[in-house]
């Protein structure tokens, strides 16, 4: 009886809840859409807060039961409704997720503070078209109970890959990284990657929601009916981490044989990097001294076996037209060494002086202890209004021409590529922001042994920037079953294995070194050998379920 009464009061404070939520109309609805995904961001990096989503996805959800029932002559009027629910929750969202992108904008205050109210307000706008347009497209095919949750991890699931890909993409703060605070459950990303992590994650945490306050008492099931899909759906996040603890437990760690690595985190302050010429060889010898001074892991320092990891604009120069420098990396390195380094790179236009640069690059090199480049790649994935303008001609034609013209605009690498060095593995080079992108990191004709990516998040401070990124991070090796070699000015500098587990770190704001050896790669995974092709199955299927099982009139 007991059991009954208590069961009985949890849904009555269910129902109660919904039913609040259902009947909210104008500014009040899009309130607590605004602060339902304002609060979701606690479920990610550094906060990794699960629980909150059990909470604010039902809350979406509710809301969207009120909107009204899309009949043929309401149609346009509901999926209008929902669509704003939708974007307000993803405004809420990403106005929290992403309010550490306002710090870039002060790093140069002179020239980009007057775009920071334009940065912090805009792009969260934008990215809400997504889910705004997830949440009318759910609502347009909203059944009964937790059908309608399956409906709303459809859609919105098809409108992350979207925002992945749509004008170059923009996939951070996925939700579902919520899943990346436990190594084990992070493991079934090998399957489906992250935007399958999202369409997961949605499944479960909006179980709650099975409870439909459009459902009249007397048509509603048994009390513990309502139950089983929130059950179902702990059991199977249960069953998720049991598997990948398995997975864990089971894996044996093994390492690239003569291959051991070493990491540089300066944490240069980043003005020091470009706008102060006094501090060039202060911050090229520092760099030096830390990349061959011995280590408790390396008494007698490097050796010929080891490649050395410098972060992204490392060295404030354009290093290829600096033979000075190659020349005193060369003589630091001791022979069969390789020293992988950011720097931004130059070249004059077709048939113009050498001397006269008009194409920049972000770049990354390889020097040899000869002192020479030994390979070069350019990132390809550039930051919209970062490293380069979108729409850059339309906008200037439309008078916004400050907006446009700045220092600092990139020019387009050819792609994803792997570099065959000698002596050591094939890698797989990625520059910062390229590191985000689920299924683009790694050229599709050529599998590479590890993944490095160098970075600066010194962009970001101490905010919750460099946490989301580095998650991230660990979520490419999980899909790809590579090691990957992290370094970050400042940031977050580690060696991860192929299931994502930190090998070592170093945290934001510390400067020294790390010395490891390079774990092996594993065989490669079904999404390294698949892509999102499993998940679009995994989307169809579920779909064809819903559809199937829908009530007939």
């Amino acid at each position: 009886m007991r059991v009954e009464s208590g069961v009985a009061a949890a849904v009555y404070r269910v129902e109660r809840v919904a039913t609040i939520l259902a009947e909210l109309r104008g500014w009040r609805r899009h309130l607590a859409a605004f602060v339902a995904g304002a609060v979701s961001v606690l479920a990610l990096p550094p906060y990794d807060f699960l629980p909150v989503l059990f909470v604010t996805v039902p809350f979406l959800v509710w809301l969207l039961d009120g909107v009204g029932e899309p009949t043929r002559s309401r149609r346009r009027r509901v999926m209008w409704r929902a669509g704003a629910v939708g974007w307000w929750f993803g405004f809420g969202y990403f106005f929290l997720g992403l309010y550490w992108v306002g710090h870039a904008f002060l790093v140069e205050a002179d020239k980009f503070a007057f775009l920071l109210p334009v940065a912090v307000t805009l792009l969260p706008a934008g990215l809400g078209l997504f889910t705004g347009a997830a949440a009318a497209l759910a609502r347009l095919f909203w059944f009964r109970g937790y059908r309608r949750v399956v409906v709303l991890a459809l859609a919105w699931t098809v409108f992350e890959w979207l925002r992945g890909h749509v004008l170059t993409g923009f996939p951070w703060n996925l939700i579902g990284e919520s899943l990346t605070g436990s190594d084990a459950l992070m493991q079934v990303a090998a399957l489906v990657g992250a935007y399958g992590l999202s369409l997961i994650a949605l499944l479960i945490v909006g179980s709650p929601a099975s409870f439909d306050t459009r459902v009249s008492p007397a048509q509603r099931a048994v009390d513990g009916e309502l139950l089983a899909a929130p059950l179902i759906a702990l059991a199977s996040l249960a069953l998720l981490w049991v598997g990948g603890a398995a997975r864990l437990s089971s894996a044996e760690m093994t390492y690239t044989e003569g291959v051991n690595v070493r990491i540089v985190h300066p944490n240069t302050p980043f003005a020091d990097n470009w706008n102060d010429p006094d501090r060039l060889l202060t911050i090229i010898g520092q760099l030096l001294r830390m990349s061959q001074e011995p280590t408790p892991e390396r008494p007698q320092g490097i050796d010929g076996g080891t490649v050395v990891v410098w972060p992204e604009n490392a060295v404030p120069v354009l290093l290829a037209r600096e033979p000075y420098v190659l020349g005193a990396i060369g003589r630091i390195l001791p022979e069969g060494a390789k020293l992988i380094a950011g720097s931004n790179r130059g070249e004059p236009e077709p048939g113009g002086p050498s001397t006269r640069l008009r194409v920049f690059y972000n770049s990354l090199y390889v020097v040899d202890s000869n002192g020479e480049i030994a390979a070069t790649y350019d990132k390809h994935h550039l930051v919209p209004f970062g490293e380069y303008v979108p729409l850059r001609h339309w906008l200037g034609r439309i008078g916004l021409r400050q907006l446009v013209q700045f220092q600092g605009s990139f020019d387009v690498g050819p792609g994803p590529v792997t570099l065959a060095l000698p002596g050591l593995p094939p890698v797989s080079p990625l520059i910062c922001y390229e590191v985000i992108f689920p299924g683009e990191v790694v050229a599709p004709d050529a599998r590479p042994d590890w993944l490095v990516n160098i970075t600066n998040d010194a962009w970001f401070g101490r905010s919750a920037g460099p946490w989301q990124h580095f998650s991230q991070v660990r979520l490419r090796a999980v899909e790809q079953g590579l090691p990957l070699v992290r370094a970050a000015n400042s940031g977050i500098s580690a060696v991860i294995d192929p299931y994502g587990r930190v090998v070592k770190s170093l945290p934001l704001d510390a400067r020294g070194v790390i010395d490891a050896a390079l774990p092996a790669p594993l065989q490669p995974t079904l999404y390294a050998r698949l892509g999102d092709l499993f998940l679009a199955f995994l989307l169809i299927a579920a779909a064809g379920a819903v559809w199937y099982g829908r009530p007939r009139a």
